[in-house]
């Protein structure tokens, strides 16, 4: 296993919105709830999915609530294209410690039912993982690097001096990068950030005596 320094490189890796794609898995679900056809919700979201409508029908937590209850969200979403695999060359390489942070323990009393849905999604798609960790303090736990798409955890990242690169959607167009609009470029940037915090480890030869 080829490490630096006796340890891996720890990326931290945000689910909905980077390996899950939630806004496709969660758009059928909002038709049915709000009675609509499907293709009169619109792709272009921001965050809390405000372009849809919800609160004539209860607001974004009621539909959450129905979607990972009733319908078993965590358990259903589509995989964003090229995500599984990346991930699998990724810890194959032996030098990343896969860490998935997600704040998902949002409904209270269902803790145990998110978890399942979510570990279970994990693992039919085939997703490694070293480490999961059920935050919304994202910054609270270690990463060299993170994935996310918020832009609230974005900012929040970046305020306490976490590298973090955005993952492309319409939530976070006005985010400065580093940015990644796909799985292959999410995987590039990561090997050479990868490659260059293992060369800053390396052991510096001193001068000839």
């Amino acid at each position: 296993m080829s490490q630096a320094g006796g340890r891996q490189f720890v990326l931290g890796v945000d689910l909905d919105g980077v390996v899950a794609d939630f806004a496709r898995g969660l758009k059928p679900i909002a038709a049915e709830w709000l009675g609509v056809a499907e293709s009169s919700l619109t792709d272009q979201i921001s965050y809390g999915f405000r372009e849809w409508g919800l609160e004539r029908a209860g607001g974004y937590d009621a539909l959450h609530r129905f979607a990972v209850k009733d319908r078993e969200l965590f358990a259903r979403l589509p995989p964003i294209p090229g995500a599984p695999a990346a991930l699998r060359r990724m810890s194959a390489a032996g030098d990343i410690r896969i860490r998935i942070i997600t704040h998902r323990l949002y409904i209270h009393w269902f803790h145990k039912e998110a978890i399942r849905q979510t570990t279970e999604w994990l693992e039919h798609h085939g997703i490694p993982y070293w480490d999961i960790c059920f935050m919304r303090d994202k910054a609270a736990v270690g990463a060299d690097l993170y994935l996310e798409d918020s832009p609230e955890n974005i900012q929040a990242l970046r305020a306490a001096g976490h590298e973090t690169i955005v993952v492309v959607n319409s939530t976070n167009d006005h985010l400065p990068g580093p940015r990644a609009g796909s799985w292959e470029d999410i995987e590039a940037m990561v090997r050479e950030r990868v490659d260059r915090w293992k060369a800053e480890r390396r052991p510096h030869s001193g001068p000839a005596p």
